[in-house]
């Protein structure tokens, strides 16, 4: 989710519906804790040079390829969202979005790396439709690797709202992950504690819903345990949260 101070327009800001959307946190081994991976988007976007968790908007291709995937079904994703209708869409949405802010593909594929360096090119500037590149290069998406664990719901009041599901997913072997230079300007590999310091000293901005999911996976010291919580987490039911707006959330 998105939030910058230009959105905010106190009680007279035009009601807007929460845009469906999916997040996904990237975590890999690091010493002595787990590392996040973090993208800063330009000035002119939503986000607004804060750091934040690739992820975006679902688009109507995501909804076209629930075939693709492998190791969820329809119903086992209905019953984790909690939704009776179109859970899948948010699985596919995060791994394209994955795919292109981070470079890290969550599927079986036969790719070159010049092939997918190519094909996320396609993918941000509009040339290429998800579900076209899924049949094309006969990709199987891997659904279970996608763990969820939170949802967020952008308060009223705020131009740009996001309902924004948040997934848990470990970098795969020999994949690496790295920003697109346009929409997003800057990326790095952090510990979650390490992160929250870097922003009480001003250095990096943070949405509040990242800080407040950065302090949840803060607690762990290793990649299994962060990943087994995330899964218990989505398996015990997830709960929506709805902040009203606070001051604080743009600090």
């Amino acid at each position: 989710m998105h939030y910058s101070v230009s959105s905010i327009s106190s009680m007279q800001a035009e009601e807007a519906a929460p845009r469906p959307s999916s997040t996904v946190v990237l975590v890999r081994a690091g010493d002595p804790r787990p590392e996040v991976f973090m993208v800063k988007r330009h000035a002119g976007s939503s986000f607004g040079s804060r750091f934040a968790f690739p992820g975006g908007v679902l688009e109507a291709s995501d909804a076209l390829v629930h075939d693709a995937g492998s190791g969820l079904s329809v119903q086992q994703a209905g019953r984790l969202l909690q939704l009776d209708r179109g859970a899948l869409d948010y699985y596919s949405a995060a791994i394209r979005e994955l795919f292109e802010e981070s470079g890290v593909l969550l599927a079986a594929h036969g790719l070159s790396a010049t092939e997918l360096q190519e094909s996320r090119a396609a993918l941000n500037e509009g040339s290429l439709r998800w579900d076209r590149f899924v049949r094309a290069r006969r990709l199987q998406l891997h659904y279970d690797r996608l763990h969820y664990f939170s949802f967020w719901i952008t308060p009223p009041g705020i131009a740009k709202r996001y309902s924004t599901r948040f997934f848990l997913a470990e970098l795969p072997a020999a994949q690496d992950a790295s920003h697109d230079g346009c929409e997003l300007v800057e990326s790095c590999w952090m510990p979650a504690a390490d992160i929250l310091a870097a922003r009480k000293l001003r250095q990096m901005q943070l949405p509040y819903p990242t800080r407040k999911t950065l302090k949840r996976v803060a607690v762990f010291d290793g990649t299994t345990d962060l990943l087994n919580w995330a899964r218990a987490c989505g398996d015990k039911g997830v709960v929506c949260n709805r902040p009203a707006f606070k001051p604080e959330m743009l600090r």
